[in-house]
């Protein structure tokens, strides 16, 4: 065995108790500065501790793994989530899906991983998707509609997410246009479509979601302290990821049904219940430059009409949303 794995059985043997120092150096026959660099490690891949001087470390939290039979049985929906691949670490889930969606996969099928080692948010940014922590998941998508709706999908899941977000946990999220879900101006989930077309129809699209279900505040780099919280923060507790997973299927799969039997109105109407940003003063970038108004309402396409500050209705179809005091 590895270090880390012996590390980890000596302090599953003391479940209760506290394990010095000391004593896991000799029995690893490793220094003390190599035992606290072992610590990290397993701090990293979801474990918590209570270190206390002279005393030694206990675990008082282990992570809870997406186990694939137990996420099933969980589900209840026909075809969303039914053709499931779990992995313990990958690059990119979007990756993942697109790979199995070119060989394929049929609509519905669902990535999900631990960890993300690059993950990917909008406008090419970086997503942070910590192991153990997050609900870091890929579905594959085959509608038969024509490339421009696509905007629609992403504002349909968001929809799905915040739905089950407020079912399963109880926190209050929002919808941020277009795409991020906030608690309190701060983010705890990003949704990321990407689509495969051919003469302008869709042959299949990708929805990356990435959920801040059990981070807590430590876990977040400085730069994203001030802008970034978790459901487990929000909350005061952990949450189950796979019933939040499960919930969040279940929703996806009946509005999306809603959406391929009546089209977009219904979810039009559904996002703007759930909006942050309808009603405040906004400031969006645009390729023509930053533009300032009231976000007044989605149109038949889902963009986001802006009420400039000169009296027009301006449609923003893509771009960074600021809201503003």
């Amino acid at each position: 065995m590895n270090e880390k794995e012996t590390l980890l059985d000596l302090l599953l043997e003391n479940p209760q108790g506290f394990v010095s120092g000391e004593e896991i150096s000799r029995r690893l026959s490793v220094s003390r500065t190599a035992v606290w660099k072992q610590i990290n490690k397993l701090r990293e891949a979801g474990y918590e501790f209570e270190a206390v001087p002279n005393k030694g470390y206990r675990i008082v939290n282990k992570p809870e793994r997406i186990d694939s039979q137990t996420l099933v049985d969980m589900l209840k929906t026909n075809t969303v989530g039914r053709k499931l691949k779990v992995l313990e670490t990958t690059v990119s889930t979007q990756e993942e899906a697109r790979a199995l969606a070119e060989a394929g996969a049929p609509e519905g099928t669902l990535v999900v991983a631990e960890e993300q080692t690059g993950g990917k948010g909008r406008m090419g940014r970086k997503w942070y998707s910590p192991k153990g922590k997050g609900i870091w998941m890929s579905l594959v998508l085959r509608p038969k509609q024509p490339l421009h709706y696509m905007p629609q999908l992403t504002l349909l899941s968001g929809v799905a997410v915040c739905r089950a977000v407020r079912k399963v946990t109880g926190v209050m999220a929002g919808l941020k246009w277009p795409n991020d879900l906030l608690v309190d101006g701060r983010k705890i989930c990003g949704i990321l479509l990407e689509s495969a077309a051919e003469d302008e129809y869709v042959r299949y699209c990708i929805a990356g979601i990435g959920i801040s279900a059990n981070l807590d505040a430590d876990d977040y780099p400085a730069e994203l302290k001030p802008i970034a919280t978790s459901l487990k923060i929000e909350a005061g507790k952990p949450i189950d990821r796979a019933q939040l997973i499960a919930a969040a299927l279940e929703e996806f799969e009946t509005l999306y049904g809603l959406y391929q039997q009546e089209g977009f109105a219904p979810i039009a109407s559904l996002w703007e219940a759930l909006s942050v940003t309808l009603g405040k003063r906004v400031t969006v970038g645009t390729p023509a430059g930053p533009v300032t108004g009231q976000a007044v309402k989605l149109d038949h396409s889902g963009a986001l009409t802006i009420m400039t500050e000169d009296g027009r209705e301006m449609p923003v179809f893509s771009g960074d949303v600021e809201l503003r005091r």
